[in-house]
């Protein structure tokens, strides 16, 4: 299949309001929706299109109590990103399972864990923690 880049490609946008960039997020939604499919095909996945739209649903549910319209903005213009480098085919198999079947979602930890963990973030996840 041929890449053909500029196929997904949109301006970013800034949303004047929430009630716009609501519907900017709806918008997104749906264009995953509606690519679960393709992206199963594309990557010869196992894994049946009502997955990926759960997973896609769950990614969506995080982000559900924002309500800056600046961060939404960025959160969509994310989203975009990721849609076209997946349906372009700039991705590998590995990549899409991982987000697929490998939540980023660790466990509450206390201090003790993060410290003999050798680190105090949670955004930067270890390479060989073994708490996953």
């Amino acid at each position: 299949m041929t890449t053909i880049p500029s196929r997904l490609a949109q301006l970013s946008r800034t949303s004047g309001s929430a009630t716009i960039a609501r519907q900017n997020v709806l918008k997104l939604y749906r264009d995953w929706y509606r690519a679960a499919p393709e992206i199963g095909a594309l990557y010869a996945l196992t894994i049946s299109p009502a997955e990926i739209r759960r997973v896609v649903r769950r990614q969506f549910e995080n982000n559900r109590y924002i309500s800056d319209p600046k961060v939404i903005d960025v959160l969509i213009h994310k989203g975009r990103l990721e849609l076209q480098e997946t349906l372009n085919c700039w991705k590998q198999e590995p990549h899409i399972l991982g987000i697929l079947l490998n939540p980023p979602e660790r466990p509450q930890r206390s201090f003790l864990q993060k410290f003999y963990e050798g680190r105090d973030e949670d955004q930067v996840l270890p390479a060989a923690s073994g708490m996953y």
